[in-house]
């Protein structure tokens, strides 16, 4: 039997300084549309994939919340499983939350875009509209737009013209952009809160330029009817020489000012000793430079996306954290945020890869029960020979975005955490082919789907990408819906539209 509370223990819980992780186990959609405002979401079917990563201490204090619908209890027996030793439910979830008096919330992130809103407001951080960056960009005046955001969005959609800078790079890269003290400074996202951050880092790393963060980023400028450009590649080269050492001068002023923290290796290693307290160890420089060489017990974040979304790479409260950069540079501006914004436990660490053998490549991901998956594999060519066997159905586990912008033929859309109502909305066949875009997901989700049928299942191999690599036929839309696609939560710039 769980151990439930009442939103009042909670309450006390979130206010009396200890490690805690608040996590919500529904899907994302759903989530995003009402929770807790202190709440991370780790979806009850992505739990094993995400866990240990945002709560790697086994005996942190955690509190499942959902809406009643009993994944808490299904979240809190799966955590059992994994080593998780102090578990609990908050009784009834967000409605006796609500009931209680307590304040529910919207969105994704919702604390750090707050803070966002906190910072313009508290800085006074100026702004400029669509209309008059456009109006300045074709008089041909002298201005230059930063994209703050990571370069895959940028690559995306960006204001035309615009050099990609993520946030957490801007003082690092500053001094090597091609621009004059008398230069106008626009910095845009896609929405606010990253350019509010950028323009601000700036601001506070006391550059000689007027500096202004896009209001509305690319969306707003889309809805002032400009266009967009699509492809771009810009980008700031890395600073040497002087500049480096001009970047090394604003960062160390600007960690001075917010009280910024510097350790050593030794004092590392005593931090990764306690087993009372969690830790999490994060390099925030580019992902090339991380793959190339970095310390085995480290992960990886942009800077830019902690200070922005912190709760998709720490998922408790009061943990420390400790930053990696090669000249800390990166390191000291995201932690001179992060302190501000309610993680005073959040340090540099001095000489990050002295007497430390580099790991090449990405971080391993252990996922708890793919030790052994005995499910046989099917290759994109045999299941095109068979893609109109009356005997196959074949289950999407990708997420809705993507099952809407290309599946394979015939594929039903499902979710892992709602495999019983999957299966009675499918059609009754004989054995099934387990798709999507995660490898470790669809193995979990074949096991329990091979579970709760007692069907012969089939994995993919390769997933959706070697049946794209192929260069088969695919499908588009929401054709073949298992369950209502609410595992992601509608944001804008992602869905193609605005509307609510």
């Amino acid at each position: 039997m769980n151990n439930v509370i009442t939103p009042a223990a909670l309450k006390s819980m979130l206010a009396d300084g200890g490690e805690l992780a608040l996590i919500d186990p529904r899907e994302e959609g759903i989530f995003g549309q009402s929770h807790l405002l202190q709440a991370v979401n780790i979806s009850l079917s992505k739990l094993e994939l995400r866990m240990s990563g945002l709560v790697p201490r086994k005996t942190v204090r955690i509190v499942l919340c959902d809406d009643g619908s009993g994944l808490s209890q299904r979240a809190a027996a799966k955590l059992s499983s994994m080593g998780y030793s102090c578990v609990s439910v908050l009784d009834g979830g967000i409605k006796t939350w609500k009931n209680a008096g307590f304040e529910l919330f919207r969105g994704m992130s919702v604390p750090t875009k707050a803070f966002g809103e906190w910072i313009a407001v508290t800085c006074n951080t100026p702004m400029i509209t669509p209309e008059e960056l456009h109006k300045n960009l074709s008089a041909g005046e002298d201005v230059v737009v930063l994209d703050s955001r990571p370069p895959g969005e940028y690559v995306n959609m960006t204001i035309p013209g615009a050099i990609n800078v993520p946030g957490s790079e801007l003082v690092y890269r500053f001094p090597e952009l091609p621009i004059r003290p008398e230069t106008l400074v626009v910095v845009n996202c896609a929405g606010r809160t990253r350019s509010l951050i950028g323009a601000q880092t700036l601001i506070n790393a006391g550059v000689a330029n007027r500096v202004v963060a896009l209001r509305g980023g690319t969306m707003g400028w889309q809805l002032a009817g400009f266009p967009l450009e699509h492809g771009a590649t810009r980008h700031a080269p890395e600073p040497w020489g002087a500049r480096l050492n001009a970047a090394k001068a604003m960062a160390e002023r600007v960690g001075e000012r917010f009280g910024v923290k510097t350790i050593d290796s030794e004092m590392l290693n005593a931090l990764k000793a306690s087993e009372t307290r969690t830790l999490h160890i994060i390099d925030v420089r580019t992902p090339e430079e991380y793959r190339a060489g970095h310390r085995p017990d480290s992960t990886h974040a942009w800077g830019v996306q902690l200070v922005q979304s912190i709760d998709k790479y720490v998922g408790t409260r009061n943990a420390r954290i400790v930053l990696i950069d090669n000249y800390d540079v990166r390191a000291r501006m995201t932690a001179s945020w992060l302190v501000q914004a309610g993680w005073p436990e959040t340090y540099v660490l001095a000489d990050p890869f002295a007497d430390t053998e580099l790991t090449v490549g990405t971080a391993p991901r252990h996922t708890p029960g793919l030790d052994t998956c005995p499910l046989p594999r099917i290759d994109a060519d045999e299941l095109r020979r068979h893609l109109h066997a009356k005997n196959l159905i074949i289950v999407d586990f990708a997420n809705s975005l993507n099952y809407r912008k290309a599946h394979i033929p015939g594929a039903w859309f499902a979710i892992r955490s709602r495999i019983p109502e999957c299966i009675r909305n499918m059609p009754d066949k004989g054995s099934y082919v387990v798709t999507g875009d995660d490898r470790a997901l669809c193995m979990l989700a074949a096991q329990d789907l091979a579970q709760a049928t007692g069907r012969r299942v089939a994995l993919l191999s390769g997933g959706n990408a070697a049946w794209r690599q192929h260069d088969f036929p695919v499908s588009s839309g929401f054709e073949h819906m298992a369950t209502e696609p609410d595992d992601v939560f509608r944001m804008p710039f992602l869905w193609g539209h605005f509307d609510d």
